[in-house]
C-alpha cells in the first residue's frame, strides 16, 4: 500500500502505562455470535450496595498477524506471549486483483471460518474490498465510472457469491470491513472521485449480503485518521447500512503528538463523536506505530485511548514498521503493549519472542497484495485453468481444466 501523504507535528509525551492497563480491562464483550443491533450495547445496570460486581469482560482484541494459515497459527503463539490471553479477533483481508478473489475464492477462507466456529466468543474481521485491480492505480475517471457501474448494481452478485460463502462456512456473523480508507487515494475503491455513487454502491453490496437467508453480517465503515484526500464524514453511506464506525489510524506523520491525532480535523476525537451522534459503536480494525519509530508513548495513550472508549474491537497491524511481536524493531512499544494486555503492568517484561516465521517486510500501512512466485506451467495436453497468480499461490501450482491440481515441482 502506498504510504500516506505526511504532514509535520511536533511531538509530545504520553501517560503511564498503568492507566492503559486499568482502562483497557474494562472493554465490553462483544461476542462474535451475537446478532446485529443498531446501535451500541446498553450500559449494565449499577450495582446494588454491598453487591459484589462482575469481573470485567476482557476487551475483543486481535492482530493482523498474515493473510492466511500461519495468521490463523500465529494467534495462539501470540496469545502464550500475552501470557495466556489469547487474542479472539481473528483479522485477514480478501485481495482485490480480481473478482474470483474478492468472491473469497478457492477456499481461502476454510481455515479462518473454522477458527472461527471453534469458540462462540470469537470474532472475525474481513476486510473486503469493493472493486477488483484494487491497488493497480486505476484513475479517477475510471474509478468514476466503476463506482457508477457498482451503484446501478453491476457487481452484487460478487458480493451475493462471498455472503452466500460465508454462510455456508458458518462464519455468518463475520464483521465485513467494507472499503476501508475510502477516503485516501491508494484504493480503486476511494470515495473522492464521486461521493454519491459510493454511498449508492456501498448501500448495494450491503442490501446484497443482507439478503442472504441466515446471514448476521455487521457492516463496519472504517477511513483512515485525519482528512487524507476528502473529509470522510462525506462518503458516510447512512445509518441503515452502517453497524460499526471504525477508523485505521497509526503513529503519522512524523513530529505529530497523539493530542494533535485526537484534535485533528476528522481525528479520534471527531470519531467518537459522530459515532456516538449515530448511535454507533468503533473499532480499530488497523491501528499501530509508523513515521515517529518506536513510540511508547503513542503506544501508552494509544491503548488508554481505547480503555477509555472501548471500541467494539481492536486489531494491531503486527509487522514493520507498525507491530510489537513479529517486528523487534520497536522494543519499547513491545514491552507496553505486551505489559498492558497480559495485564501485566509493572513487572519486568521479557523480549519478545520469535513468531514461527520472519516478519513480513516493511510497509507502510499493511501489507501489499500476496505476490505469488514464479509458477510452473501444466504438461503438454494438461489445459491451464487459469484460476490467476493468488489463487495457485495458495495450491502450489496451477490447475489442470480436466485433471486437478498437479503439484509444484521441487
Amino acid at each position: 500500500m502506498a504510504a500516506r501523504r505526511p504532514r509535520s507535528r511536533r511531538p509530545a509525551f504520553a501517560a503511564a502505562a498503568v492507566v492503559a492497563s486499568v482502562a483497557l480491562a474494562a472493554g465490553p464483550r462483544a461476542a462474535a455470535g451475537a446478532a446485529r443491533t443498531d446501535g451500541p450495547p446498553a450500559p449494565a445496570p449499577p450495582a446494588s450496595a454491598g453487591a459484589a460486581r462482575p469481573a470485567p469482560d476482557p476487551p475483543a482484541f486481535g492482530a493482523y498477524l498474515d493473510y492466511g494459515p500461519p495468521g490463523v497459527a500465529r494467534i495462539a503463539e501470540l496469545g502464550r506471549w500475552l501470557g495466556g490471553r489469547e487474542p479472539r479477533v481473528g483479522h485477514t483481508y480478501l485481495p482485490g486483483d480480481r473478482w474470483s478473489n474478492i468472491e473469497g475464492g478457492a477456499g481461502f477462507l476454510d481455515v479462518w471460518a473454522q477458527w472461527r466456529r471453534q469458540r462462540a466468543d470469537r470474532m472475525l474481521v474481513l476486510n473486503v474490498p469493493m472493486l477488483e485491480r484494487n491497488e493497480a492505480g486505476v484513475p479517477d475517471d475510471e474509478v468514476r465510472a466503476l463506482l457508477r457501474e457498482g451503484a446501478a448494481g453491476r457487481f452484487d452478485h460478487h458480493f451475493r457469491a462471498l455472503a452466500e460463502q460465508l454462510v455456508r462456512l458458518k462464519a455468518p456473523d463475520t464483521v465485513v470491513v467494507l472499503g476501508w480508507e475510502m477516503n485516501g487515494t491508494t484504493y480503486t475503491h476511494r470515495c473522492g472521485p464521486e461521493p454519491q455513487a459510493w454511498k449508492e454502491y456501498w448501500n448495494h453490496i450491503v442490501t446484497t449480503m443482507r439478503s442472504v437467508p441466515g446471514q448476521e453480517f455487521r457492516f463496519d465503515f472504517t477511513p483512515t485518521r485525519g482528512r487524507d484526500a476528502i473529509p470522510w464524514t462525506q462518503c458516510y453511506p447512512g445509518d441503515d447500512t452502517v453497524d460499526i464506525i471504525g477508523m485505521d489510524s497509526y503513529d503519522q506523520p512524523g513530529g505529530m503528538s497523539f493530542d494533535e491525532q485526537v484534535k485533528e480535523p476528522y481525528g479520534l476525537q471527531e470519531h467518537v463523536e459522530f459515532a456516538r451522534n449515530h448511535g454507533k459503536p468503533i473499532s480499530y480494525p488497523e491501528w499501530g506505530l509508523f513515521r515517529n519509530g518506536d513510540n511508547a508513548a503513542y503506544m501508552e495513550r494509544m491503548l488508554a485511548w481505547m480503555g477509555e472508549h472501548k471500541p467494539l474491537y481492536n486489531t494491531l497491524t503486527d509487522y514493520c514498521p507498525h507491530g510489537v511481536w513479529q517486528c523487534h524493531d520497536n522494543p519499547r512499544s513491545s514491552e507496553v503493549y505486551r505489559s498492558v494486555l497480559s495485564g501485566r503492568t509493572g513487572e519486568p517484561v521479557p523480549e519478545p519472542t520469535a513468531p514461527t516465521r520472519p516478519p513480513e517486510p516493511t510497509a507502510p500501512t499493511r501489507p501489499p497484495e500476496p505476490t505469488a512466485p514464479a509458477t510452473p506451467r501444466p504438461p503438454v495436453g494438461c489445459p491451464a485453468a487459469g484460476l490467476g497468480d493468488w489463487i495457485e499461490y495458495w495450491l502450489g501450482g496451477d490447475v489442470c481444466a480436466h485433471l486437478g491440481r498437479w503439484p509444484r515441482e521441487p
